[in-house]
């Protein structure tokens, strides 16, 4: 790894439905408009493969890792095009009834360098009637990921994760410089948070934030916010998509996360501590005062 060289930056923003062989295709197109802007790196959004609503029809279409033509097709784009293509998440079938929302780091020879299985499951009920349960279709992964590109170090999470700072803190500490957040945020709550909760974690952490989101209303119904986004490590939004399928490029200069954290040092200066109840008298009172 040569940190601290300048790279370019490909955000690939989609609208992906049923089919994956027609997500694949668009898949391939954008990552090859990516590549003629400059891109060095790409980064897809999650379940990039199939946005699929019901249990039965998901399971009838995905595939096993080894199996999926997706997976494949993106494998060899980047062998052929000579770039890391990371891609947010694919939906591969883990067993009979069970999938995973993975992320798959490649290299330019077409390698699989990391593995990342979504950790946080989506189960809520929002306003309007809309409901997810992602537990009822995923396993939830159970390890924190982070990978070494050529530029600096790489935090893979997705989407949900977002929501969970302990562990954007535990990639940072860690080593990682950049941290991919890969979504499908629903329209709803992405109005209310995707914004200010991306700043966050590249400002707590001085790290940049890669987010390549899903945008539109998708074939089964569902609407997600879109908005692919860059935000540097002193918080600033460096490039945003809007809500149709595109690339978003920018430029990225490792050097930025080394002065944001010599600015704020709180990587530095985290303690471990306790939690007590607020009226528990602490243990050396009561051995002082001895039984009551």
């Amino acid at each position: 790894m040569t940190s601290g060289s300048q790279f370019r930056l490909g955000l690939i923003q989609m609208r992906s439905g049923r089919t994956p062989q027609a997500n694949a295709d668009a898949a391939v197109k954008l990552i090859g408009e990516a590549k003629s802007g400059g891109a060095d790196y790409v980064l897809t959004p999650e379940v990039t493969n199939i946005m699929e609503s019901s249990r039965e029809k998901l399971f009838a279409t995905i595939v096993a890792e080894e199996n999926d033509p997706t997976l494949a097709a993106l494998r060899d784009l980047a062998r052929t095009l000579g770039l890391y293509v990371h891609v947010g998440s694919l939906a591969v079938k883990v067993a009979p009834e069970k999938a995973a929302n993975r992320s798959f780091l490649i290299d330019r020879s077409g390698n699989i360098v990391a593995r990342y299985d979504k950790i946080h499951m989506f189960d809520v009920d929002l306003a309007g009637g809309e409901s997810y349960r992602e537990s009822r279709s995923y396993r939830p992964g159970a390890i924190a990921v982070v990978s070494d590109l050529p530029w600096g170090r790489l935090g893979l999470t997705i989407c949900y994760d977002l929501r969970f700072p302990a562990l954007y803190r535990a990639l940072a500490e860690s080593g990682a410089s950049f941290l991919s957040i890969p979504s499908a945020f629903t329209k709803q709550t992405g109005e209310a948070h995707w914004h200010v909760l991306m700043r966050a974690r590249a400002i707590e952490n001085g790290s940049f934030v890669f987010a390549a989101a899903q945008g539109g209303l998708h074939e089964h119904g569902r609407e997600t916010y879109g908005h692919s986004l860059v935000v540097d490590p002193w918080g600033r939004i460096v490039a945003e998509g809007g809500n149709e399928p595109g690339v978003v490029m920018a430029e990225i200069d490792p050097a930025e996360i080394a002065a944001a954290r010599a600015r704020v040092p709180s990587l530095q200066h985290g303690r471990r501590f306790e939690v007590i109840e607020p009226l528990a008298e602490p243990a050396h009172l009561r051995a002082v005062r001895g039984p009551a």
